[in-house]
């Protein structure tokens, strides 16, 4: 059975809002974008499902533009944060089903919470734990935050382990993690297979508590 495609509204048509709204429009989801910037909606206006100016503070026209009728919108409204909390509550009291919110410090972020937002992310602040994750291992390709202080990581297997059983990393005896399974180009391992032997450049994928994953890439 296909997917069913949800809707989104993305509210700052900048380079994070920007960047989303292309994005879920790529995945085949109808996107309308929001901008007060003519340029900006006149970029998008080709490759989202729609694109309008509006001055999304003012509830009426919010209301007009039929936006309680969207599954999903993220305010990606950039540096006026006034702006951004009055349309985050706009938007709640149009009963939009789900609402993400791009903050701008930490203190945006508690209003946000507090004003309707179901999820608030600081987009700088993100991306600069996840580089700094990957610069401080560079086994590290790639790690996911599942919160509670879990991660997935996906770690590269250097070239002195190739030929090496996979039972020879001793996951789940001396490390306190979770395999996952090996990614050997496209193609995916389950851990649980018998006789895999390491190849240079395959990838591990790992779950578990940030620290311990640390120690695991700094002995590999």
């Amino acid at each position: 059975m296909a997917k069913e495609k949800r809707s989104f509204v993305v509210i700052g048509l900048g380079a994070f809002g920007g960047t989303v709204a292309l994005e879920l429009a790529r995945f085949g989801n109808h996107v309308l974008g929001i901008d007060l910037d003519e340029r900006r909606v006149s970029q998008m206006a080709s490759a989202l499902t729609g694109a309008i100016i509006l001055d999304t503070t003012d509830e009426l026209a919010l209301r007009e533009a039929g936006l309680e009728n969207y599954d999903v919108a993220l305010v990606a409204i950039g540096d006026d944060i006034e702006a951004s909390i009055l349309t985050t509550m706009n938007l709640r009291v149009l009963g939009v089903e789900t609402i993400w919110a791009k903050a701008a410090s930490k203190t945006h972020h508690r209003i946000l919470s507090k004003v309707g937002a179901d999820r608030v992310i600081l987009p700088e602040q993100e991306m600069g734990r996840h580089i700094a994750q990957m610069l401080n291992n560079p086994a590290v390709q790639d790690y996911v935050s599942l919160g509670n202080g879990f991660s997935v990581v996906n770690i590269v297997i250097p070239a002195r382990l190739s030929g090496r059983p996979l039972a020879a990393l001793k996951i789940g005896q001396q490390h306190d993690l979770r395999m996952l399974g090996l990614m050997r180009g496209t193609e995916f391992l389950c851990c649980d297979q018998d006789g895999v032997a390491l190849q240079a450049d395959d990838r591990l994928i790992l779950l578990g508590k940030r620290p311990e994953l640390r120690r695991f890439g700094d002995v590999l």
